[in-house]
């Protein structure tokens, strides 16, 4: 079933749980900057100009942290793509449902670590954390492509803004998907600003929160909309 085809109703649901894996997204980044040594799990454009700082040296930025989120997101989205294959595009199946809870796993892992992170030195605990919250993101910008939710990838609002500015009145167009993409955006930003408060009490508090977000969505998901259905 693609977007297009999809039942309006259907669509609604999965568009509100795209928005809490967005604001996921947005904790999970605020976090690993903020906490783990600037490192982006799901911004992966970040991800990489900071890598490229690192490595001509600029400003002390680090390489080893990005270095590992970049593949651990590239494993997280191959898996989650062989994974998903077999899934018909815009539809949640069992195999969705499975992806986003092996990400669940991931994060919960992450803030056992980050908890335990007193006990652990940090040139062990900080690239470890690093790459399995990006293998749990780039499982879930695997997930949300294969959902195939218009304008919504849950892990990058680059291309949402642009759509947003050049389609709206002032760039001459007046868009149907202005709500969407503007809810894509604050979604992020309110996730990043919920991950710096948490951070201020403690950086697993926040993965775990993150963890329980992911769980409502996997749960609601296949609940409502792919109970039963066969990947």
């Amino acid at each position: 079933m693609s977007a297009s085809t999809r039942p309006q109703q259907t669509e609604r649901s999965m568009l509100r749980l795209m928005f809490v894996l967005t604001f996921v997204t947005g904790m999970i980044d605020a976090i690993g900057y903020l906490g783990l040594d600037r490192v982006f799990a799901g911004n992966m454009t970040g991800n990489v100009v900071i890598l490229g700082l690192g490595l001509a040296g600029a400003d002390q930025l680090p390489v080893l942290g990005p270095a590992t989120a970049l593949g651990g997101f590239l494993l997280g989205a191959a898996l989650a793509g062989r994974v998903l294959r077999r899934s018909d595009r815009g539809r949640w199946t069992t195999a969705t449902t499975a992806v986003l809870m092996v990400g669940v796993t991931l994060l919960g892992a992450v803030a056992v670590l980050l908890f335990l992170g007193e006990s652990l030195p940090p040139q062990v605990s900080t690239p470890l954390g690093a790459f399995l919250l990006a293998t749990a993101m780039g499982a879930q910008a695997a997930t949300a492509r294969r959902l195939a939710v218009q304008e919504v990838t849950t892990v990058v609002v680059t291309s949402t803004l642009t759509g947003l500015a050049a389609d709206s009145r002032l760039g001459g167009g007046g868009s149907r998907l202005a709500f969407r993409r503007a809810g894509a955006v604050l979604c992020l930003t309110a996730g990043a600003a919920a991950g710096a408060l948490l951070l201020l009490l403690h950086a697993g508090l926040g993965v775990a929160v993150s963890a329980a977000l992911t769980l409502v969505v996997a749960v609601w998901g296949h609940l409502s909309l792919g109970c039963g259905a066969r990947a």
